[in-house]
């Protein structure tokens, strides 16, 4: 089975994702949508851990050559620390603004100056956590080799968002695997996986249409 398969199935398996066409879930942004995916739970299951650990380490070579992993606060933080362990390099975690107490760091950990740098990320929706920190660490005189995330819902504007930002991303599954393995365990019928594919392509007026 190959790797997007298999995280695909994963995640629907221990509950990170959760599909509920009839019954939409409200996103944090207010957007209404028949998926929820919250990847933290993965942490809690260390045969899932260990796979995406194992898969994040063989996808980061497609990144070249960087000296730096850097997750993005808070979601990123765990697998990124995860990952550098299992690669044996250096960790920061960046925040989307400074702390307001202390030091007011944005960056916690040690980066050298003009350091190539992977980024973690849990989930890309439309990219936008990423990018931000993306700019921040570019903004410090760094370069990004790109990010690299457990899954992503596939979003035309997220793929817009990185081209405009000239950087590369990876993801360890995808929507169009995840809908395929829900369908092959049942746990979607053939006319749900129709309203779950219309909502991906057009998210912001599917609720409207259907509610």
């Amino acid at each position: 089975m190959s790797t997007e398969k298999s995280i695909a199935q994963k995640l629907l398996q221990i509950k990170a994702i959760k599909l509920n066409p009839q019954n939409p879930f409200v996103w944090a942004s207010g957007m209404r949508s028949p998926v929820y995916c919250d990847n933290r739970i993965t942490l809690s299951y260390p045969g899932v851990r260990n796979e995406i650990k194992i898969a994040f380490g063989q996808a980061s070579h497609e990144f070249g050559k960087f000296d730096i992993i850097a997750g993005v606060a808070t979601a990123g933080i765990a697998h990124g620390a995860i990952l550098s362990d299992h690669l044996n390099m250096p960790f920061c975690y960046v925040r989307s603004a400074p702390k307001g107490h202390g030091r007011q760091n944005q960056i916690e950990g040690e980066i050298k100056s003009n350091s190539k740098i992977l980024v973690v990320e849990d989930l890309i929706s439309t990219g936008g956590s990423s990018l931000e920190v993306v700019e921040i660490l570019r903004s410090q005189g760094h370069s990004v080799s790109g990010v690299i995330a457990i899954f992503d819902y596939g979003f035309e504007k997220a793929k817009q968002n990185f081209r405009n930002s000239d950087c590369k991303y990876i993801t360890l599954s995808n929507y169009n695997a995840l809908l395929n393995e829900a369908k092959l365990i049942r746990y979607i019928t053939e006319a749900e996986a129709e309203i779950l594919a219309e909502w991906n392509s057009n998210p912001e007026q599917w609720y409207q249409k259907h509610f």
